[in-house]
């Protein structure tokens, strides 16, 4: 339930801040005095599009704060806990605009979307438009009610996720057929090209061995001499090579070791680079011995390079690694060629197994919303004949669709207000005022399956007068006494007297600016407001005793 409404700086506004409580509630004032500037700002809490010319003029930031009592509402808490929003016996929602166009939305004092302020919003507030009153030549909106009456959530939600999961296997087999038909145009050019890549017979890290074989190859009469020059240096058959020389060193330094005992370490050390480089020596004799000119070799790996360099160029790849994978793509490729009756026949049996299984569930659901529709029909005409329809039709027709997301169900609601008269679709028949009525009794349906906390109503007794509009404001009465708070906007008086509480809104104009304001009426001024209703600005005794009347009744 909305506890309270601040607003500050919003259009014709300076400052608002309006206490509001269960029950039905009443808001009146002239056309153009600031009821809809209060509706847009409900409308900014509940996620709507902000544009910075809404602040008041002169100012550079405007701020609408609500206030909820939400006590007990364990749908609501489990809400914000999903959304990591503090859960309490309150919830606070608060919109800020800044003259430099920015918007920052609240929950609780912590930082919130747009999006989640409608998912919060939904199910804090249902505000009833006038424009409102076009969604019932809508046929979503026409099964969503049955829907809701019904309480079909949870199996509209299986059904959903079956026919989801088919749409998925149905684009999966049409990207199957193109992918199919497509691959089989390209057929004998794959073919090619896996042929000439198993024909090359490549390996991971060929290339790189090859390149540095070429190199060798290429220079191996130059590597021979510098090895073999540098075994000299190291080994020579005269003895004046540094192998030799290191070896006579260290007899030289054992022989005076006795004496001076710091000779025997040195020779020690020196011993080690004599193993070492004896060690050395060996090693390049042997490899120098290995690399020899192989033009035969030569050729050959000059040629497999080729080959590689061009497959490389071909494909438009760096490696041999890349070519491999584009073997193992287009074999895969080759083989769902080979195996694609097989895999179309296999997601073709999936997809119409699905079929069958989102089929299932659509007319479960089709059997549901018939059921519910003939309660609809009778609760429907039972609602419209005190609101002077006597003679009232109202028929939910069924009409067999194509799955689509809400089902295979087609709704129309057919109505005529007269006794003869083909029954059509209440959008193309009904008058304003009958379409009014038929949405609040809709609605009162609605809310006696949907714990909506707050409903408000902007004018839904357009088009209507007299005994009808006091039906009507009995009606939104009964609504309110259901654990709910329901508030109407109205400009007539028989609305307005049953009212537990009474709102006026009206303009002041100051010296530089006019400025909206609302008021919680008391008994007194309720009966002065109500003749105003009545009589106009003049008042008149009777008006005044007309208007206690009401409010006595």
């Amino acid at each position: 339930m909305l506890k309270n409404l601040h607003i500050e700086n919003y259009a014709l506004i300076e400052k608002l801040d309006m206490n509001l409580y269960s029950g039905f509630s009443i808001i009146t004032g002239e056309t153009g005095a600031g009821k809809s500037i209060i509706l847009g700002a409900i409308g900014l809490l509940l996620g709507q599009r902000a544009d910075s010319k809404s602040i008041k003029a002169g100012e550079k930031r405007c701020v609408i704060e609500a206030v909820f009592d939400v006590a007990g509402d364990t749908h609501l808490a489990e809400l914000l806990e999903e959304n990591d929003f503090d859960a309490d016996d309150e919830c606070i929602i608060r919109r800020e605009l800044t003259s430099s166009g920015k918007s920052r939305a609240f929950i609780n004092d912590i930082p919130a979307s747009l999006t989640q302020l409608k998912q919060i919003g939904e199910v804090l507030i249902d505000v009833h438009s006038q424009h409102k009153n076009l969604l019932l030549g809508k046929e979503d909106f026409q099964l969503n009610i049955l829907d809701i009456i019904e309480g079909n959530a949870e199996l509209l939600a299986s059904y959903r996720s079956e026919y989801k999961l088919y749409k998925t296997l149905c684009k999966q087999y049409e990207e199957a057929v193109e992918e199919s038909k497509h691959n089989k145009d390209e057929e004998d050019f794959i073919r090619f090209q896996v042929n000439q890549l198993a024909e090359a017979d490549l390996k991971e890290g060929e290339q790189e061995e090859l390149e540095s074989e070429l190199e060798t190859l290429e220079h191996a009469e130059e590597i021979k001499t510098a090895l073999y020059s540098a075994l000299g240096n190291l080994q020579s058959d005269e003895g004046s090579d540094a192998v030799q020389m290191i070896k006579q060193t260290i007899a030289q330094l054992n022989s005076v070791q006795k004496v001076f005992s710091e000779a025997g370490e040195l020779a020690d050390r020196l011993e080690s680079c004599y193993i070492e480089l004896k060690d050395i020596a060996e090693e390049i004799e042997s490899q120098a011995d290995d690399v020899e000119y192989n033009p035969q070799r030569l050729e050959y790996v000059n040629d497999r390079l080729n080959m590689i360099y061009s497959l490389q160029k071909k494909h438009n790849v760096d490696s041999v690694g890349e070519l491999l994978e584009l073997q193992s793509n287009l074999e895969e490729k080759l083989e769902k060629i080979d195996n694609s009756d097989e895999h179309l026949d296999e997601i073709r049996k999936k997809r119409d197994t699905q079929f069958a299984k989102a089929l299932d569930y659509a007319s479960k659901l089709t059997k549901a919303r018939k059921a519910v529709a003939k309660k609809v029909e009778k609760a429907m005409v039972e609602k419209l004949l005190p609101l002077g329809m006597p003679n009232v039709r109202f028929v939910v027709a069924f009409e067999e669709d194509e799955l689509g997301a809400s089902g295979a169900d087609k709704v129309q609601y057919l109505f005529n207000a007269n006794k003869s008269g083909e029954l059509k679709p209440v959008s193309q028949i009904a008058s304003g005022g009958e379409i009014a009525r038929v949405m609040l009794s809709l609605k009162a349906l609605i809310a006696g399956a949907v714990k909506l906390p707050t409903i408000i109503f902007d004018e839904i007794d357009t088009g209507v007068s007299g005994s009808i509009a006091e039906k009507m404001a009995k009606i939104m009465q009964e609504m309110g006494e259901q654990h709910r708070q329901v508030i109407s906007i109205t400009h007539l008086p028989q609305i307005a007297a049953l009212g537990s509480h009474h709102y006026k809104v009206y303009k002041e104009d100051n010296e530089d600016s006019t400025v909206s304001h609302i008021v919680e009426l008391t008994q007194d001024e309720r009966v002065v407001e109500l003749a105003h209703m009545l009589s106009g600005e003049k008042l008149s005794q009777e008006a005044l005793d007309n208007a206690r009347a009401l409010l006595s009744r």
